[in-house]
């Protein structure tokens, strides 16, 4: 006859782990069964131990490791481990950077991120080129304070300058021009399908430029005190967040007239934004206190897609990536969406 162990299993096991995704300095949400026992648990990823911020038999909040490179997040329970559980973690592929936006991806998979510097600051370069072997290029020199990111349908890139209220073009070789001047503290910028551009004046201006190069005031908000973001929509809508004086902040939604609507309200400091294929609104702030990326769906249902500390923007790259920009670096993550419009297109 058998033996029969009265001993009961005390295997550490992962039930499930939030959010999706994380960069180094964000957290983990671990929750299961056997996570703690006489001794307290410990979280590795790979063979880099993670700092537990909560811990308990059922829950753990651990928090990435800067240098973690394995996506294999185990927890340990005295002699015990469990399986690993698969995690999403960016890996920082440039520093030094200083964005205060989104980047901006070109048709080929280069990345571009500034180097915006503090008010009046002049910087050796203003937009550097991350390649798709991750070298990073000085791309731009000569824009003060450059701020906002984006390509037309020619993949011609637009920078805009908060200090000198300017949007300037640049071709692929770095040649540029000036576009449009007068924007106020021009800050975010974006492209509608049919190539008008919209630029959002800190003060609370949206202003919309034809091709003829006309401008028109689209919409007006309130004034942000860092920087309005823009992005439109698969629904045709332009989103617009920025930081208020308010830490329950608003995104909001402009339509064709420029009649402006509050889309989503709760986010703390809403900065850079994106959509993916599927329509849904992808924000960098922070939800019910947690910092990252907020995904936010058309029914307006909002979540923790990933967490980290710092995040400005974010762009989405060929292979369903996402580059994450913090206040010095850049980040790829495995989103596992693609993003819209495609990369390879304007």
């Amino acid at each position: 006859m058998a033996k029969i162990s009265l001993t009961p299993n005390r295997k550490p096991q992962i039930e499930d782990v939030s959010p999706f995704a994380a960069i180094p300095g964000g957290e983990f949400q671990i929750l299961g069964e056997n996570l703690a026992g006489d001794s307290p648990a410990q979280v590795s990823f790979g063979e880099t131990s993670a700092p537990i911020l909560v811990g308990s038999d059922s829950y753990i909040v651990a928090r990435v490791p800067d240098g973690t490179s394995s996506n294999d997040m185990i927890v340990h329970c005295q002699d015990e481990a469990s399986q690993p559980w698969v995690c999403q973690i960016g890996l920082q592929v440039a520093d030094t950077l200083h964005p205060v936006a989104n980047p901006a991806v070109d048709r080929q998979g280069n990345v571009f991120s500034t180097f915006s510097g503090a008010r009046g600051q002049r910087t050796p370069v203003s937009v550097f080129r991350i390649d798709t072997n991750f070298h990073v290029h000085p791309f731009l020199s000569e824009v003060m304070n450059a701020t906002g990111l984006c390509f037309d349908k020619d993949d011609l890139l637009y920078i805009s300058s908060r200090h000198e209220g300017t949007v300037y073009q640049a071709t692929s070789k770095g040649d540029m021009s000036v576009y449009v001047e007068g924007m106020g503290v021009a800050t975010g910028i974006t492209f509608d399908n049919e190539d008008n551009l919209y630029v959002g004046d800190r003060s609370g201006t949206i202003f919309k430029v034809n091709r003829s190069r006309n401008i028109y005031v689209y919409a007006t908000l309130e004034p942000s005190i860092a920087a309005y973001h823009l992005a439109f929509g698969p629904d045709g809508f332009l989103y617009v967040s920025g930081p208020t004086t308010s830490s329950y902040d608003s995104v909001y939604r402009v339509g064709q007239h420029g009649d402006v609507e509050v889309f989503y309200k709760g986010l703390g400091r809403p900065q850079g934004i994106a959509f993916d294929a599927m329509g849904r609104l992808y924000v960098a702030g922070s939800l019910q206190g947690r910092r990252g990326i907020v995904r936010i769906d058309s029914s307006r249902n909002a979540e923790l897609f990933l967490s980290g500390p710092n995040i400005v923007g974010l762009a989405f790259a060929p292979s369903q990536r996402m580059m994450v920009t913090t206040t010095n670096g850049l980040y790829r993550v495995a989103a596992g969406v693609p993003g819209w419009p495609a990369p390879n297109q304007a």
